[in-house]
């Protein structure tokens, strides 16, 4: 059984430490020492986001830049969308995409802003189309000047329903277009999920969306899946691959995968069978990531009254699939982030703990098996207020940003990853 190296600052035992080495003192921005291990430090980078902030989103550039967006609450009711840069172990300042005071405004269906390989960037929220609580649109909006400006917005969904269109992965299409999929309630009731309805089903769609604005390739991938649960992309070397949870007509909710190859999306599949049964979404997503041929999905699951993290991995390009591996069970809650390194490993950050007290932890995984000694890199709640923990990589440094729900602010921090053997 791993144990968990948590993370605690103790003044006497750091001046301990160091009084018996030459090494230089910790820096002052240094927030945690990880118990046996030679000055494994974390380092608190100083947020770009003021107070009332939520939701960050991190993602890398094909220029190998980190960009983190987030959620800001403004006076009048509005929110407004920011994004910024890391550069040089910092945060460029905030830079804004867009604002409203009919948004709508949720601790797991958010905003993000990317990167495209021509520079360009795009990015995407959410907005009300009716009173109703689940009644919103998907916004996209494109800038070509690095930010200081943005096009109109366009919904990449044509129903026109007055219903939930959310939980959206935004990543680069062929021909210089950015493909977009989301979870679509059309077929569902007018502003509610009333998932109780066997009739009232959640889809899966993608749309393609060219410089203009133009939609094209609109399909529909899956036509029943669980209602709440983001969505995840990933490029490998044969195309785009999808993970989502799914919804069987048992009430099954397993997670599942569409890949698009040769020019056309193939048949979801069930990942694994875990067979857990909920009559109710658990609001708990999976994440792909990929490089060239390895995949690998992280995802929570509930199965038979037991709260696991699990792990998988590919070396088909998400063909095929190796057996899962359980990283964390017991207390684990799950809200899952993920990145790939060159080697295939993996980097996993997930939520655990009690109402008391909640753990943010990281772990690095080989396909082989091969797992690292878990690290608790904070202490935070793990009610809705603290959404989902983000996470992204930068040489051999993990950034990881999350919500902290006692200061309604946004955290960020590096670790360096050669701590994770």
């Amino acid at each position: 059984m791993k144990k968990y190296f948590y993370l605690l600052v103790v003044l006497l035992l750091s001046q301990i430490f160091f009084s018996c080495r030459q090494d230089p003192p910790t820096p002052t921005n240094t927030t945690n020492i990880i118990p046996n291990s030679s000055i494994s430090l974390i380092t608190e980078i100083k947020s770009p986001a003021k107070t009332n902030s939520q939701s960050p989103e991190l993602t890398k550039s094909f220029d190998s830049k980190i960009l983190i967006n987030w959620v800001q609450k403004l006076e009048n009711k509005e929110h407004a969308l920011y994004f910024a840069t890391l550069e040089n172990n910092s945060w460029s300042q905030a830079n804004l995409v867009a604002k409203s005071n009919n948004w709508f405004v949720n601790w797991a269906d958010f905003p993000s802003v990317i990167k495209l390989p021509d520079n360009s960037l795009a990015a995407h929220w959410l907005a009300k189309s009716d009173p109703s609580t689940f009644a919103y649109d998907i916004n996209i909006a494109r800038s070509f000047d690095d930010g200081k400006t943005w096009s109109s917005p366009i919904l990449p969904h044509t129903d026109g329903t007055k219903t939930e269109h959310g939980f959206v992965s935004l990543f680069p299409w062929q021909n210089d277009k950015l493909g977009a999929i989301w979870l679509d309630g059309r077929k569902t009731k007018a502003g509610s999920h009333e998932e109780e309805n066997p009739e009232n089903e959640m889809t899966l769609r993608f749309a393609a969306i060219d410089k203009e604005g133009k939609l094209s390739e609109e399909t529909s991938l899956d036509e029943r899946v669980c209602d709440c649960c983001p969505t995840s992309v990933a490029i490998t070397s044969q195309g785009a691959i999808a993970v989502y949870r799914d919804r069987s007509k048992e009430e099954f909710r397993d997670i599942s995968l569409v890949r698009y190859q040769n020019g056309k999306w193939l048949e979801p599949k069930t990942l694994y069978p875990d067979n857990w049964k909920i009559n109710g979404c658990p609001v708990n997503g999976p994440v792909v990531v990929a490089k060239e041929n390895a995949v690998a999905v992280a995802w929570f699951s509930g199965a038979d009254g037991k709260s696991k993290v699990k792990l998988i991995f590919s070396n088909t390009a998400g063909e095929t699939f190796n057996a899962p591996i359980t990283i964390a069970e017991g207390d684990a809650i799950g809200r899952v982030d993920l990145v790939i390194l060159d080697d295939t490993s993996v980097l996993l950050t997930w939520l655990s703990g009690t109402e008391e007290k909640g753990s943010l932890n990281i772990a690095r995984v080989w396909p082989n098996g091969r797992q690292s000694q878990v690290l608790e890199v904070a202490q935070t709640s793990i009610s809705r207020k603290s959404g989902i923990p983000k996470l992204a990589l930068l040489d051999n440094k993990a950034i990881i940003a999350w919500t902290d729900p006692n200061t309604s602010t946004i955290r960020t921090i590096s670790l360096n990853i050669d701590n994770l053997k």
